[in-house]
């Protein structure tokens, strides 16, 4: 079994960490707090395993550690920001808590962002704003760069474009996040960094052949991620992915038109408050009974019961604030390096 970590002490490394990098207090341990609770849910592509990349485009410039989003225009129920490269994490954190307050008082609110900084993992922003009973929707790409054809061609034009919506239920809450491909970049560079292939076809070669190698993604001239769906059924998940674009870099402006580079995202974060449609108590029978229904569902042969989405990360994460959190085996020498650089203590596990 690998060894566990507690939750407290790998945010606070992990602060102090951003702290020595420049950025503010509070500002620091926001972005710890997202990375954590990507790994406490078990999306460790996008906790922990990040903090050095996020420290690296501190240290360049890329991600701004002081300033404020300029607001690009506004109403009551909608704004548009400039991110201007800020921390991606603290970004998303003050627009779901400004949507989420707005939602309160008129049912719904939402920001577009342009030129955040990379968000992390998105699933970690759900909790904090379903515990209040709403409604989170986030969609996210980034104009930067492109990893995923159109459905039919071989040549990349869109990210993976991920989608996240979390709801409540009487047992706690739905939680989806879903990148527009089969697979996602962080996944892919660990499999190659791991010499393992997929166990499916999850890219397309530059010829356009279907492959589970990773390399391919990184060949020259370059293969694709395959879009949702696969090879059976990608164009749905193109499909998809262009209406994440539309949402994002469109609503937001300033997407691939203008050419942007380094790493960051195009954002539109939704927050819909059931209490302001038709009630919550209302809104908690339907989810209930959904819910119900799909733990009562009879398993397919052999299988086990089905689960909604975010169930099985919503169980681990208790287990891991009890417990404490597994690391993938990559990440614990990671935060050994960047302790020994700064002089500090790296985490101990329990």
């Amino acid at each position: 079994m690998s060894a566990r970590y507690a939750p407290a002490t790998l945010t606070a490394f992990a602060a102090t960490l951003f702290e020595r990098g420049s950025l503010a207090p509070d500002r620091a341990a926001i972005m710890a707090e997202t990375l954590v609770e990507g790994d406490l849910m078990g999306h460790d592509t996008h906790g922990l395993a990040l903090l050095g990349p996020y420290l690296d485009s501190l240290a360049s410039g890329d991600m701004q550690a002081a300033g404020e989003p300029e607001i690009l225009s506004g109403t009551p129920v909608v704004e548009t920001w400039d991110g201007g490269k800020l921390p991606g994490p603290w970004l998303v954190r003050r627009a779901a808590d400004l949507a989420s307050a707005r939602a309160a008082e008129f049912g719904l609110a939402a920001i577009a962002i342009r030129r955040s900084h990379h968000i992390a993992c998105l699933a970690a922003y759900l909790p904090r704003v379903v515990e209040r009973g709403q409604i989170l929707l986030i969609w996210s790409s980034d104009p930067a760069t492109a990893s995923v054809a159109p459905w039919g061609g071989t040549r990349r034009i869109i990210t993976p474009n991920p989608v996240a919506a979390g709801w409540p239920s009487p047992d706690g809450p739905v939680m989806i996040d879903v990148s527009m491909s089969i697979t996602t970049n962080g996944m892919t560079a660990r499999r190659r960094a791991e010499g393992t292939e997929f166990p499916f076809d999850a890219l397309l070669t530059a010829e356009g052949q279907p492959t589970a190698d990773p390399n391919a993604f990184f060949s020259e001239p370059a293969g694709t991620l395959l879009p949702l769906g696969g090879m059976a059924a990608g164009h749905k998940g193109f499909g998809l992915g262009l209406l994440v674009e539309a949402l994002t870099s469109g609503l937001a402006g300033g997407g691939r038109v203008t050419e942007p580079t380094g790493w960051g995202a195009a954002l539109l974060i939704l927050v819909l408050d059931p209490a302001r449609f038709a009630g919550a108590e209302s809104f908690l029978a339907e989810s209930g009974w959904m819910a119900a229904a799909v733990k009562a569902n009879p398993p397919i042969p052999g299988g086990k019961p089905p689960r909604l989405p975010g169930a099985r990360a919503w169980t681990r994460r208790a287990e891991a604030l009890a417990r404490g959190v597994e690391l993938h085996p990559s990440i614990p020498p990671v935060l050994a390096a960047r302790a020994a650089a700064a002089g500090l203590a790296a985490p101990a596990p329990l």
